[in-house]
């Protein structure tokens, strides 16, 4: 039998999502970001409000990146959604992490986690029920460690972290169970008779 459990965020698993920029003086900002899809073959969209510093920094330098937050760096990456640059401008440094300049994008690439999409700002949208900021991904960098020997992000090398909103729990994604556009073959073969 189902229960009814009211209005809430049902949706599981959701990214760990690492969104940084630079501000005015080139100081990096890091939020963690739970709330973005990837909504073009080279487009990446941020359900972010408009108050958090990281979102003032891409209105101003255009420009930003997304990292996926891994296991071995879960606490930093809590930390950058606990901590607000608002009230503390200096997060990244007190992180202890390390930044690098995208040679792509007027953005940090944040050293230690192991994939980051290097976005220009696309658009931002605002409606009355949203605000989402698009970025148009122009390169991806990946560890060589996430690899595999063909060159391609290997999801089980990634340990990346996922969020679960139900019990506020983070998880580590990879296992594979199927394969997408194979695993629904045989029914497919048998719906179409």
């Amino acid at each position: 039998m189902k229960k009814n459990l009211g209005a809430m965020p049902a949706l599981y698993p959701m990214p760990v999502l690492m969104v940084a920029a630079y501000d005015g003086g080139g100081t990096v900002n890091v939020m963690n970001a739970a709330w973005g899809t990837i909504c073009d073959m080279d487009k990446i969209a941020l359900i972010i409000d408009e108050e958090h510093k990281t979102v003032q920094n891409i209105r101003a330098t255009g420009a930003f990146t997304v990292a996926l937050a891994d296991r071995d760096h879960m606490a930093e990456a809590d930390f950058f959604g606990i901590a607000t640059g608002n009230k503390m401008p200096d997060k990244f440094a007190k992180s202890g992490m390390s930044a690098t300049r995208s040679a792509f994008v007027n953005a940090p690439v944040i050293n230690e986690f192991p994939l980051t999409m290097e976005c220009e700002l696309a658009e931002v949208v605002e409606t009355e029920h949203l605000h989402a900021v698009v970025g148009k991904i122009v390169n991806v960098v990946a560890e060589e460690a996430v690899l595999d020997e063909k060159g391609k992000v290997d999801a089980s090398k990634l340990n990346a972290v996922i969020f679960d909103q139900f019990r506020s729990g983070y998880y580590v994604s990879g296992e594979q169970v199927g394969r997408a556009w194979n695993a629904g073959k045989d029914l497919m073969k048998r719906a179409s008779k």
